[in-house]
This record gives C-alpha cells, structure tokens and sequence, in this order.
C-alpha cells in the first residue's frame, strides 16, 4: 500500500475519532440542557406563573443544545464505519441500534423539540407556552433517551 494512502487512512480514524469523542461528550450538554428546559417547563406549568423571556431563553438553549448535537450526529453518521455500511446486518442488535434506531428515534425526537419550539411562538398564555414546551420537549428527551446506546457511553 503506498505510504500517502496510510496517511490518509491515519487522518481519516483521527478524525472519526474526534467525531465520535465530540459527538459523546456534546450529548451530556445537550441532555443537560434539554432536562433544564423539560423541568423548568414543567414547573412554570404547575405553578402558573408567567412566561418570561428567562423561559424562552432556557428552551432557547435547550434547542440549539439539541440541534448541534444533530449536526454532529450526521457527521459522524457519514464518516463511520457503522453507518451506511451495517445496513445489511440488521439482526445484529448493536448494529442495528447505531445504524438505525439512534438516528431515526432521535431525528424524530428533535422534530419534536423544533415543533414544540415554532407552536410557542404562536401562543399568547403562559399556561399554553409551558404545557407545549412540557409535551413536545418531554416527548423528545424521552424518545432521545430511549435510543442512546449506553452501552457504548460508559
């Protein structure tokens, strides 16, 4: 093998490798940030107190937290050797989960997210504004959850 064709390969796991560290080490942000958004959604909502630009800013964070987490995941999805080329061993559970689940489960739990953001834009009630950050935010962070590999994480 010619000797620029090793480097190449060497640059290209270097870079996966940052990738995948980044891309591990963003989510706990990410996640942080989302349950900060979920929970203040949530007590605002129980407590009916007003809707300030405080809340607005924490669920603010909570989207952009979640949607650099995407970008990452995407780019990480296309230069992994776990994405595209495990589709044909599904029945490995592993592979199935890396390949599959955890992008199309999280993927559809940010659209969530993004939909719970745009639909509060909408309303005029405080009341209304929490409960649709608490419902949209809640449904993502709980399908993101369910799809982490955890196994892979610690």
């Amino acid at each position: 093998m010619p000797f620029f064709l090793i480097f190449v390969k060497t640059k290209t796991s270097y870079m996966y490798e940052f990738i995948q560290r980044f891309h591990s080490g963003w989510a706990y942000l990410a996640l942080f940030l989302l349950v900060v958004a979920v929970v203040n959604s949530l007590i605002g909502m129980f407590s009916k107190k007003e809707f300030t630009a405080k809340d607005r800013k924490i669920a603010l964070f909570g989207l952009i937290g979640i949607h650099t987490q995407l970008l990452i995941g995407l780019i990480l999805y296309f230069v992994s050797p776990l994405g595209f080329a495990s589709f044909g061993q599904m029945s490995d559970k592993a592979l199935r989960l890396t390949s599959l689940e955890h992008p199309l489960i999280n993927i559809i739990g940010i659209a969530l997210i993004t939909i719970g953001w745009s639909k509060h834009k909408k309303l005029v009630t405080s009341e209304s504004k929490f409960k649709t950050f608490s419902i949209f935010y809640g449904l993502g962070l709980l399908l993101i959850l369910s799809r982490i590999p955890w196994s892979m994480w610690f």
